[in-house]
């Protein structure tokens, strides 16, 4: 666990992380620590070449109310070129999210509020309760949802974005399902169980393969099928048959054996 004061990053012994928001107080809002202490999180999932995915979770009642009203009152007090800053920043850890390496799975309960939505949206893949409320509430108290804007979008469509960000409606897990925001849902009771469920999933794959094929998806994001992106996509798939894992891999298929990766005992 490392040392942070708004966050706790735990290491599971099978080779995945979560990343805990961590001020159950302030039901999860961003401050500016908890900002910078998200970009350093971050970069310590990024160095680690064990880590297989990353789990993003809230702890208390909520994933993340949005913003921290303390730290927005100061926000209002700054002049444009800090709050420029404090916009980069945010940027910095939003699109550091999204670029991460490995996979990512939000796990949602409560409130996701504002900023918590770009993180949610951020992430490769997000599970949450039926029940948990999602809201771009900006509009409400005169600001925009600027620098998440473009991952919702990503997430959700323009058209869906234009509604939830234009109306600041709250819509609940079962929506953001619909949406496609939310891969899974379940009863608040269930969660855990599902949580555990998502994680036996990802821990049946090639973490090499998972890494690959998360590059892969972001250069054909737009699916163009140009010269270019056929030359890509056919040196992807050869790389990954001569490496290592995908070696590994074909062999156990053929002989109808368990890969390397699945030996280690996957029940916690």
């Amino acid at each position: 666990m490392n040392d942070f004061s708004t966050l706790e990053l735990e290491h599971d012994p099978r080779g995945f992380a979560t990343l805990w928001l961590n001020r159950s107080e302030k039901h999860n809002a961003f401050n500016a620590q908890m900002i910078r202490e998200l970009i350093l999180a971050l970069d310590t999932v990024a160095s680690d070449t064990r880590l297989r995915f990353l789990l993003i979770r809230g702890r208390g009642k909520h994933f993340c109310a949005g913003a921290d009203l303390a730290w927005m009152q100061q926000s209002a007090e700054l002049d444009f070129n800090t709050n420029l800053d404090d916009a980069r920043e945010l940027g910095e850890l939003m699109y550091g999210l999204h670029k991460l390496k490995l996979p990512t799975l939000a796990v949602v309960h409560g409130a996701a509020y504002g900023g918590a939505l770009g993180l949610v949206s951020c992430c490769d893949m997000a599970i949450g309760t039926r029940d948990a409320q999602f809201c771009l509430s900006e509009v409400r108290i005169g600001l925009v949802p600027a620098v998440i804007s473009p991952f919702v979008v990503k997430a959700i469509g323009e058209r869906a974005t234009r509604r939830y960000a234009l109306s600041a409606e709250r819509f609940d897990g079962q929506r953001a399902l619909e949406l496609g925001l939310l891969t899974d849902v379940c009863a608040s009771a269930e969660l855990e169980q599902r949580v555990q469920a998502w994680v036996q999933t990802m821990l049946l794959n090639s973490p090499s393969a998972m890494r690959a094929c998360k590059e892969l998806l972001r250069e054909v994001a737009h699916g163009e099928t140009t010269a270019g992106a056929r030359r890509y996509c056919e040196n992807a798939i050869a790389r990954i048959r001569v490496s290592g894992e995908g070696q590994e891999g074909l062999r156990a298929f053929l002989e109808k054996r368990t890969p390397a990766w699945q030996a280690r005992e996957l029940k916690p």
